[in-house]
């Protein structure tokens, strides 16, 4: 017999866990105090005070044996985690009745102190609330893995469709984690059957719905047990209840549904039996023994109707005797399942039918093609049969050994069975070794670049650095993540999409959303006056991932920062972002600008409240995206704007066109906007910012929108956004502004700034659309000599490599950008040469060198020649010095 392990509690680092509070429940295990905890209960109690009540330790008699001991557990630790002295006497007799030999609990009557008795009263209580929340917690982390295998297992014997578990968590909202969670460990268990995918059934549909609430709410009653039962007393049975009572209800309603499934799905299994006397016998014992739906609804009753009547230790027995029946369903839709896939192997081997020995050679190879299940149902199958084996006795009637069948399959799924362990252990394996977890995938919102992306992404780079630093403009590079207080209100209602990150360093940190704020965080921390910066480099945003848009994605940004000449730094930023767009060569483009004190003007015209300028600007940018109709109402019944306000801004909003053309009309006399003082100003720096742009000769790349709204709160002057044309449907490419007021907010200087960011993913779409739309084949490297060594007569392949190491070595001192290949067939190196674009190959046959010469060839004209292998580098040099490769 195993030795019966040891809990220990009071100890210094030693802690209670629902599994060791699970086992000292179910007597297999024994509790032992701490002796420094007993020494120093004994050292700091309360000598002075008399132990004259006499008091009884009793718990609420509808309490199960595994109930009150669990709670006993707890209220030792509880008494010993307490700051009130206690006698060592108390925990002393607590432990010793756990660890009695006794079938039943019941403690002897011991004298305390009147402190003492306060402190058992307020204890007792709480501590049946931890206890039994813990045996729930064992038995709820059992039950999700040993449910969903059975609800595999269902899925095969009742010929389900199971499209329904082709579930990814994309991170949208369409698809929970913990769903998603469910529907890929059963399609692991499923991998490879040939059982499913006939029958649509709505109970086997909705299993990643009811199973993966389940796991929701089963990771959150963990989540507070874990705090609870390792901690003191604190307050009573009231507090204590309310703080429980939402949990417990939560993993009550999810338990009910995920035994109403089980049911459902095992009487779909019995239906599914094919041998009549099988499926009339199986159905008379699920009838006996199984719990009804309507069972499970009363149990959910009763459990409804002590929280309502806040009898918090009579709700929390209610939930675990639901999760018992629960439990039991379970089994059953195992018994049921396994019955229906192995029933006639099992039960009907003294059925002996006469067939021709032809007949059974086809009747097992049809059989054998029918049944092919899963890789990991098959797995747990044959954990069935072999144990199984011996307990069905030959000759015996179908009824009595299902009896057997269905009593040894109850004893397996009992969770203080040594055998329950190992199978839980088994499940765990099955879904972290089949073969289909194992295939990898990348994070959606997420890309990676393959050759040919990169070829193009390093061009880009390429013209947008040289015309950063055409600009003046110095490298910056911040951290990839910032502390969270930094990125925090900067950003608006998108503040929502800043990635926070795990606490491992004693700061909250946060993946930066841009390139700006951190580029304010450093010219602040800095005490810089004055930058004119450029950065390329990653940012995070937790979004809906679509078409061109990333959850990691480049931006590059340009920014100028310092006082200058009025306008002058607005009009270079704007020049530069059409210089960007114009030299990739994407197409055709608009820029649409507007100025923050031209809108809020507006707003203030409209009568709009100026605390709801931010809010209302964010509904207005939308209207690139939704028609003026849907953001009016959202400007309304959201944002509590009166609606003729939302009207008066829709007759400002429409208004868009030519820079100068639609100036001119704004600053006409009676114009409202001229009138206003603050956007009378925005106009007359709009008009010197027009004339700059009309003298720079890219004016008619922008479109004056007073829809342009820009979202993000820390703009004060000019915004403005490139939008893409073409047929490609990306959406914005480029966004900037001025943004006066944000490295203030660092420090104690305002630095007035303005900047531009190219969201390059979305170029990169474009130019690889363009690419495929005029059949151009990207070239991933820039090989310019391929060295090829034909293998020789009396040489080894370790001879020619040194070889060609040798010639290509020549190449890359020369600065030549070369490869070296060996092969048995001077084709091949042709081959290579021209699959990868290199334009000239060098190639060293069998009497090449002895003759002194080496074969240069021209792989686009396909013409060789014959070079002195002292001039090779010197005739290379000089072809690719004229060559247009």
């Amino acid at each position: 017999m195993a030795e019966m392990a040891v809990i220990t509690v009071g100890g210094k680092g030693s802690s209670l866990s629902p599994a060791s509070v699970f086992l000292v429940a179910n007597k297999l295990a024994q509790v032992r105090i701490d002796s420094s905890i007993l020494e120093k209960l004994s050292s700091s109690s309360n000598n002075n005070a008399s132990p004259s009540i006499n008091y009884l330790i009793e718990f609420p008699q509808f309490l199960t044996l595994e109930e009150i001991r669990a709670s006993s557990i707890l209220l030792l630790s509880k008494l010993l985690l307490s700051s009130s002295p206690i006698r060592a006497e108390i925990p002393d007799l607590i432990c010793q009745t756990l660890n009695s030999e006794s079938t039943s609990l019941c403690f002897d009557p011991i004298n305390v102190t009147e402190e003492e008795k306060c402190v058992l009263d307020s204890c007792l209580s709480v501590s049946v609330l931890d206890g039994v929340s813990a045996l729930l917690d064992y038995g709820a982390s059992c039950l999700s893995p040993v449910s969903e295998t059975m609800a595999a297992l269902s899925c095969e014997a009742s010929k389900a469709n199971v499209s329904a578990f082709n579930l990814v968590d994309s991170g949208d909202g369409k698809c929970v984690k913990d769903e998603a969670g469910v529907a890929s460990d059963l399609k692991v268990f499923l991998n490879g059957s040939k059982l499913t995918g006939k029958v649509e059934l709505d109970a086997v549909s909705s299993v990643p719905e009811i199973y993966g609430s389940f796991r929701a709410a089963v990771r959150v009653l963990h989540s507070m047990v874990r705090v609870k039962i390792n901690s003191a007393m604190k307050g009573g049975i009231g507090g204590a209840g309310k703080a429980w009572e939402p949990v417990w209800m939560s993993l009550a309603s999810t338990i009910r549904n995920l035994g109403i499934s089980g049911l459902i799905r095992a009487d779909l299994n019995v239906r599914s039996i094919g041998s009549e006397g099988i499926q009339s016998s199986l159905k008379r014992l699920v009838d006996e023994k199984c719990p009804t739906e309507q069972k499970l609804e009363d149990a959910y009753a009763s459990a409804s109707k002590a929280a309502c009547e806040k009898e918090y230790v009579q709700l929390v027995h209610n939930v675990n005797n639901l999760f018992g029946l629960v439990m039991t369903v379970v089994s059953w839709e195992m018994i049921t399942s396994i019955v229906s896939l192995e029933g006639s192997e099992l039960l009907d081997k003294n059925e002996v039918v006469a067939v021709s020995a032809e007949n059974v050679k086809v009747a097992k190879k049809s059989e054998k093609k029918k049944k092919v299940s899963g890789k990991g149902t098959m797995v747990v199958l044959q954990l069935i049969r072999d144990r199984l084996q011996g307990v069905l006795v030959d000759g015996a009637d179908v009824f009595t050994n299902l009896q057997k069948l269905a009593d040894n399959i109850c004893s397996f799924l009992d969770p203080k069975v040594p055998a329950f362990g190992d199978f839980l252990e088994k499940i765990k394996e099955i879904v972290e070794s089949n073969e289909s977890r194992r295939l990898p995938k990348i994070p959606k919102g997420t890309r990676d670049f393959a050759k040919e992306q990169m070829t193009v992404r390093d061009k880009a780079f390429s013209i947008i650095t040289e015309i950063f630093k055409r600009h003046g403009a110095m490298a910056l590079d911040t951290p990839v993540f910032e502390l969270r207080e930094t990125l925090m209100g900067k950003y608006g209602e998108d503040s929502k999409l800043i990635y926070d990150l795990a606490d491992q360093g004693g700061e909250l940190c946060s993946l930066r959303y841009d390139l700006t704020v951190p580029f304010a965080r450093h010219v602040a921390m800095n005490s810089l006056t004055s930058f004119k910066r450029y950065q390329i480099a990653k940012v995070y945003r937790r979004d809906n991932p679509s078409k061109g848009r990333y959850r990691e994605f480049y931006q590059c940004d340009f920014d100028i920062a310092g006082q200058f000449e009025k306008m002058g730094p607005d009009f270079e930023v704007v020049k530069i972002l059409t210089e960007l767009l114009d030299e990739l060569n994407i197409g055709d483009y608009e820029v649409k600008l507007n100025h923050r004190k031209l809108l809020d003007g507006m707003l203030d015209i409209c009568g709009v409240p100026a605390e709801k300028f931010r809010t209302i600007c964010s509904s207005i940018d939308k209207l690139d995206k939704q028609s003026f109709e849907q953001v009016k109402k959202e400007m309304v019944e959201e944002k509590g704007l009166l609606a003729e306000t939302a009207d008066k801004i829709g007759s400002f909003v429409k208004e868009r066109g030519s820079p100068l053309e639609l100036l001119l009309k704004l600053k006409q006399e009676g114009s409202e906007l001229f009138k206003h003082e603050g956007s009378a100003l925005a106009l007359g720096e709009l008009d010197l910012l027009f004339k700059l742009l009309e003298k720079s000769k890219c004016v008619n790349k922008i479109v004056f929108d007073l829809s342009l709204a820009r979202g993000l709160d820390y703009y004060t002057g000019v915004i403005f956004e490139a939008v893409f044309k073409g047929t490609t449907q990306v959406g914005s490419i480029a966004a900037g502004g001025r943004y006066d007021n944000l490295i203030g907010m660092f420090g104690s200087k305002q630095v007035p700034s303005v900047g531009a960011s190219l969201g390059i993913e979305r170029v990169f779409a474009i130019m690889e659309q363009n690419q495929k739309d005029q059949n151009q084949v990207v070239r991933a490297n820039e090989t310019q000599v391929l060295v090829g060594v034909v293998s020789r007569p009396g040489k080894s392949v370790d001879d020619d490599l040194i070889l060609a190491a040798e010639l290509v070595n020549e190449l890359w001192l020369a600065k030549i950008k070369a490869e070296y290949t060996t092969v048995k067939k001077v084709f091949k190196i042709f081959e290579r040469a021209e699959s990868s674009g290199i334009p000239f190959a060098v190639m060293v046959g069998v009497r090449d060198l002895k003759d002194g010469f080496v074969k240069v060839r021209d792989v686009k004209t396909k013409t060789e020649e014959e070079i002195p292998v002292d001039k090779m580098v010197e005739e290379l040099q000089k072809r690719l010095g004229t060559s247009s490769s």
